[in-house]
């Protein structure tokens, strides 16, 4: 009895990611042996039913991966005619990458040395190494297949023989060396960009010339220009673009208006932000004889002027999205198209493509049609006007507002007892002065304004959806936007966590992980660590992509959904509107454009421009921080990592960090299973949640970082 329970102490648990880098490496450091589960569980001191089972997914994995063979039924060997393993680069902070690959569940650790050269984002072919440590698969770049870019946006220092280009990104460990031939007029201290053209193998830097300069570092303009173009986004319309765009006449024809279903004696109006001008949607409603409503959702008609093949087309396609900066919007479509012929603008006709529901009084649709349609908006809402109106119940138009908000909230309850989860994140905001200094902090939080055009934006999306991928069996080409279900591991991982602040997610089905998840989300609302734990949950939550293999949007509990509705600022909409049009039509859409490669594609760019972004938020924190130099606040921990703990301020969400070497009162050891480190002489623990003050230590513009110092 003694010894068994000595065994069961010492049995290992392992996760899916650790378990596949133990299995592989047993394969991988003993060629010449077989194994089955069973073999395998006891050389890994496996006792658990659940992780012997899992051995055989990982087995399974493995050789479809072609990194072990079947030799017969159950048994394994390491397949000694692989060993290269083909991945993404995954650069960090600390100079060594990680290798994410879809032939192993994890990832693949390189050091620094074995990079050769590799960059974030490059896809590569790495050697796996023998040797494991702390259950980490090791391995080695031996080729980069295919650059990520060539560019990379930095300062420039410049000396009297050559230059150095010292990247923005923490990402790229490489400072540019600039011949001064390659200067192309850049001056000591300017924000550029670099291109890279050549890299010698036995040199540390990459050689490159500088092909574009922004302005100085610290000027408003020049950053916000340098952060699209490290992220590789583009700040400007070539001429040829913006010649096409002023060639279209925004004049409506009678043939337009006769193809049309006409709702312009149909009360109609627009609600978006009060600094909005490409308005893409309105919503028009009238009382039937019946009883019921006819509420139209109308969305500009942006492929009536944007035809396939046209300059415009290609740059809107290449761009993939507009890009929300704190102090701009890079449009999509050229303004003469964004903000005027396009906008849905009051007093105005405007070309729409439309669906159109008639409901009851509990929100359930009875009725609906897809179309053309022409419009004239009878008035410009913002956000803040419709929502006085929802308050008071009172100005112009406030029947229609109101009666559409009702039936807003009651979509909105029917979408959540089917299981949609009710993530709304708070949305940091700047008070920029006219030089884009920031002078003061503020949050946007939803309020039944907002919802009110989310449920029927979301309503027309799902059932564009619906008509076409239910139609034939849903084999017709079409695009959605699909949401996976989310990573078993990491809510397990997440549940296991929160249950440490008192709450608890309910694990058992898909329907109850919402459900728990929602009530999670209502109880921390306004407690210090809503904002971690909202964070912690998106984390284990998939991304939302485009493709044309549907499997439902798990966030929203919708079977079919797509993105129909904002044609202005994204191009997969664009896509959904002439394939919709297509099948209206009832032809086959010309499948000449290889829709798989166009929904990666506008994937790719929709997270370039989330990056983006992000960090000139990011940069604006920090320069709202700079003058705080030696003031305290308080702050939440908002993430641990080996280096140190990222603390969000209370006040204003500007997160910093604390560097674990500036700790210096203990040694202090990373635990990465229980979000936290410990001191080893204290045992003083700092975990993700904790209340903390901060004294703000450094503000790096050029790193956009924050330093903090712990005050006791």
């Amino acid at each position: 009895m003694t010894k068994k329970k000595h065994n069961n102490k010492n049995s290992k648990t392992f996760n899916k990611k650790s378990l596949t880098n133990s299995v592989f490496g047993l394969f991988k450091n003993n060629p010449t042996k077989n194994y089955n589960y069973k073999q395998l569980a006891t050389l890994l001191n496996i006792k658990d039913d659940s992780t012997r089972q899992l051995i055989n997914t990982v087995l399974n994995e493995l050789a479809v991966a072609k990194l072990i063979k079947e030799l017969q039924r159950g048994k394994y060997r390491f397949n000694t005619k692989t060993g290269h393993i083909r991945g993404v680069v995954e650069q960090t902070t600390k100079g060594y990458a990680m290798v994410i690959t879809d032939q192993l569940s994890g990832s693949i650790f390189i050091s620094q040395a074995n990079l050769n050269h590799a960059l974030n984002g490059d896809i590569v072919k790495v050697y796996l190494y023998a040797q494991r440590k702390n259950h980490q698969l090791e391995g080695e770049v031996v080729e980069v297949l295919e650059r990520a870019k060539s560019t990379i946006v930095g300062t420039i220092q410049v000396s009297n023989s050559f230059a150095f280009v010292v990247p923005d990104s923490r990402k790229v460990p490489y400072d540019i060396f600039v011949p001064i031939a390659g200067l192309n007029g850049a001056k000591d201290s300017q924000k550029v960009c670099a291109k890279i053209t050549e890299w010698p193998q036995k040199a540390k830097n990459p050689i490159g010339e500088i092909i574009d300069i922004f302005g100085y570092a610290g000027e408003h303009n020049a950053e916000m220009h340098a952060i699209l173009a490290e992220f590789e986004l583009p700040y400007k319309f070539e001429q040829a673009v913006i010649d096409e765009a002023n060639k279209i006449k925004d004049k409506i024809t009678q043939t337009d208006e006769a193809k049309r279903r006409d709702f312009r004696k149909t009360i109609t109006f627009t609600i978006d932000p009060h600094d909005a001008k490409d308005f893409d949607d309105a919503l028009s409603v009238s009382k039937l004889k019946n009883g019921n409503y006819e509420i139209g959702i109308h969305i500009a008609d942006v492929t009536h002027y944007v035809r396939p093949d046209t300059e415009l087309d290609k740059e809107a396609y290449n761009r993939g999205t507009s890009v929300y900066l704190v102090d701009r919007v890079v449009s999509m479509l050229p303004e003469r198209l964004s903000n005027q012929i396009c906008s849905l603008r009051p007093n105005e006709d405007k070309l729409c493509f439309s669906a159109v529901f008639e409901m009851d009084k509990d929100a359930n649709v009875l009725n609906q049609w897809f179309g053309r349609t022409i419009i004239n908006s009878d008035k410009r809402f913002t956000y803040e006007e419709a929502q006085k109106i929802i308050e008071t119940e009172q100005g112009k138009l406030s029947t229609e507002v109101l009666l559409l908000n009702e039936l807003a909230k009651k979509l909105r309850d029917i979408r959540f007892k089917k299981g949609a989860l009710g993530f709304e994140r708070i949305e940091v905001k700047f008070n920029l002065d006219e030089t884009g200094k920031p002078l003061s902090v503020y949050f946007k939080e939803p309020k039944e304004s907002n919802q009110l055009i989310e449920e029927f934006m979301l309503l027309a999306n799902k059932k564009v959806a619906e008509f076409i991928g239910k139609a034939n069996k849903g084999n017709r080409t079409f695009v959605y936007r699909i949401h996976d279900r989310p990573d078993t591991e990491k809510l397990s991982s997440f549940s296991n966590f929160i249950k440490k602040f008192g709450y608890s997610i309910n694990m058992v089905s898909n329907k109850q992980i919402s459900s728990s998840l929602n009530s999670l989300l209502e109880e921390i609302k306004g407690s210090n660590e809503q904002n971690m734990i909202e964070n912690l949950a998106i984390r284990a939550m998939a991304k939302a992509i485009y493709t044309t293999n549907n499997i439902g949007h798990y966030g929203l509990g919708f079977s079919h959904y797509t993105h129909f509705t904002s044609p202005i600022r994204r191009y997969p909409d664009m896509m959904v509107h002439r394939l919709l049009a297509a099948y209206l039509q009832e032809e086959a859409p010309k499948i000449e454009c290889d829709y798989d490669k166009m929904c990666k594609h506008t994937s790719n760019m929709e997270k370039k421009a989330a990056d983006a972004e992000r960090t000139s938020i990011k940069y604006k924190q920090v320069e709202f921080m700079k003058d705080k130099i030696g003031e305290e606040f308080e702050g939440i921990i908002s993430g641990v990592a080996e280096w140190g703990l990222y603390v969000e301020i209370i006040e204003n969400k500007c997160e910093g960090l604390i560097p674990i070497r500036d700790m210096g009162d203990d040694y202090y050891v990373f635990d990465e299973d229980n979000y936290c480190i410990t001191g080893k002489k204290t045992k003083q623990v700092y975990q993700l949640g904790d209340k903390v003050t901060i004294e703000i230590h450094k503000a790096n513009l050029v790193k956009k970082q924050l330093d903090f110092k712990l005050i006791e």
